[in-house]
């Protein structure tokens, strides 16, 4: 019984990427037989410690003696003084922000540190080559790490015939010299000079043989997207490949017990019990709050000024007043970047429409936050992501008009007490389809839908592509990054729209405005 409990209470800590000594180990069993903890309750108790231990300023990998003895007295504490005064009421402006991709402070994958470190140097849009490599390396080392955590690929430290079921990872520098073996490899999938498809890791790169593959696992692969990808390696230098599968995706719970003294945002951290908190407040307090997601609010076309009326109207009527309305382009319902001046006025003509169209409605524009976030089609000042907001000549006149407007980078995020929610406008689903190099056959419909959103969750990125296909900005590619997951994901896409949840996060398309 004691091996089955030392077993729980190490395959606990090192979710969490801690290691335990043989003190702290006695320590926990002494715990949880003080107050006689039944065995199926066993985990539940040696996780809420963990979370806690975790949380702690000075948490080493290695768990403290010390520290964990000041956790479980803190625990105690709460335990025994569940009476605390009345909070105040909540203010959702206080804890309302919106984040610019450009804003958004970086954090590399230290492999030396195993942990996440703040980048020192200042960021560039132009970028560099080492920037460039650098970014790569991050997310490969971000989905690594989650994966070595995961159950099927961590191993006990003490003996167990579960052993002999985990997976091993290796590197593609292991693969040399060892024909005729099977290796399981981690990478991103491109293509080499010749333009065949390969599997590239921090060590390199091997040739993929797809003819024993009968069918990829679910999800969408495209190049520039991580895989892990089982073979047996050949006398030719290529790996035959027999599976190959979506890293495992890690819910957003998880990820922040582990990081979550990690201000990823810049907005400033909170625990897991401060979100609990404030996520029961909020049911109570803010029920009747609601945020807006528009998508192709083409102003150009005559259907979609009678639509906002309309639904702007029934805000007034009903006294149902959103606290965010989010406008997603594109804009213009076609591209007008090699247009004329008479395109380009009419551009900003329309703006200043919708400016006039939004003043007029002063009991919403009181209250109501405005977002305006860029599409592929609009006039802005790069092409590569992240993009810029859109300029401010074009808007002057709804910043004029219009007190809680912004100008969001596309992507962008909105950070609600512990919520977060990302907005990218792109067109996801026919770019990720036209890039893909496997997918199972005779896939549509729902099925598509969960795959596009479970390759994206999945790579913790927004648009895993190489750069030749999809340019980004080397220094701000951690914009696109969706680690931890957000709470929520806004995928405005021309698609047609839908909404799912998946590992937790909620993912939402709103579809064409005039279309919905």
């Amino acid at each position: 019984m004691a091996d089955a409990r030392q077993r729980i209470i190490i395959k606990v800590f090192r979710k969490y990427s801690h290691s335990l000594g043989p003190e702290a180990l006695d320590f926990l069993e002494h715990i949880l037989t003080e107050h006689e903890i039944d065995d199926d309750d066993i985990e539940m108790s040696v996780e809420t410690i963990a979370k806690e231990y975790n949380k702690q300023d000075d948490a080493s990998m290695k768990v403290s003696l010390k520290v964990l003895r000041r956790v479980y007295e803190t625990l105690q504490d709460q335990g025994s003084n569940p009476g605390e005064p009345e909070a105040e009421l909540l203010d959702p402006e206080s804890h309302l922000y919106f984040i610019d991709a450009f804003e958004m402070p970086l954090w590399h994958w230290s492999v030396e540190r195993g942990t996440f470190e703040k980048a020192q140097n200042l960021l560039t849009i132009s970028g560099s080559a080492d920037s460039r490599v650098l970014a790569m390396r991050n997310r490969l080392h971000i989905i690594k790490q989650s994966i070595l955590r995961n159950e099927h690929f961590a191993p006990s430290t003490l003996p167990s015939r579960d052993r002999e079921h985990l997976v091993t990872l290796k590197s593609t520098k292991q693969l040399l010299g060892r024909p005729g073996e099977r290796f399981l490899l981690l990478g991103m999938l491109a293509r080499n000079m010749e333009g065949k498809l390969c599997v590239e890791d921090s060590d390199g790169s091997a040739e993929l043989d797809l003819s024993r593959l009968e069918e990829p696992g679910e999800g969408l692969y495209t190049e520039g997207c991580f895989a892990l990808v089982e073979g047996e390696y050949t006398e030719d230098g290529t790996l035959e490949v027999v599976a190959m599968g979506q890293p495992p995706c890690e819910d957003r719970d998880t990820t922040r017990s582990i990081y979550g003294h990690i201000d990823f945002l810049g907005k400033g951290s909170t625990t897991l019990l401060e979100d609990s908190q404030y996520s029961r407040r909020i049911r109570g307090e803010l029920s009747d709050l609601y945020f807006f997601f528009l998508s192709d609010v083409w102003l150009d076309h005559p259907k979609t000024f009678t639509g906002l009326q309309k639904m702007l109207d029934n805000c007034v009527e009903n006294s149902f007043i959103p606290k965010v309305i989010v406008l997603c382009g594109n804009f213009t319902s076609r591209s007008i970047s090699q247009g004329s001046a008479r395109d380009i006025q009419r551009y900003q003509e329309n703006f200043d429409a919708l400016a006039d169209l939004l003043a007029s409605y002063s009991q919403i524009t009181r209250t109501t936050h405005f977002v305006f976030v860029p599409g592929p089609l609009d006039i802005i000042n790069n092409g590569a992501l992240p993009r810029r907001p859109l300029l401010s000549s074009f808007v002057s006149r709804i910043k004029a008009k219009v007190p809680k407007a912004h100008f969001a980078s596309n992507p962008c995020r909105l950070k609600f007490f512990g919520q977060e929610i990302v907005i990218f406008r792109e067109d996801t689903m026919a770019r990720m389809l036209r890039n893909t190099v496997g997918i199972k056959p005779n896939i549509s419909g729902d099925d598509l839908r969960r795959y596009l959103v479970q390759s994206i969750l999945d790579q913790s990125h927004l648009l895993p592509l190489t750069s030749n296909i999809q340019p980004t900005l080397p220094d701000y590619d951690h914009a696109l990054r969706l680690y931890p997951l957000p709470t929520t994901l806004v995928l405005a896409d021309k698609y047609e729209k839908y909404k799912l949840t998946y590992s937790g996060c909620h993912v939402l398309n709103p579809g064409s405005f005039i279309e919905s």
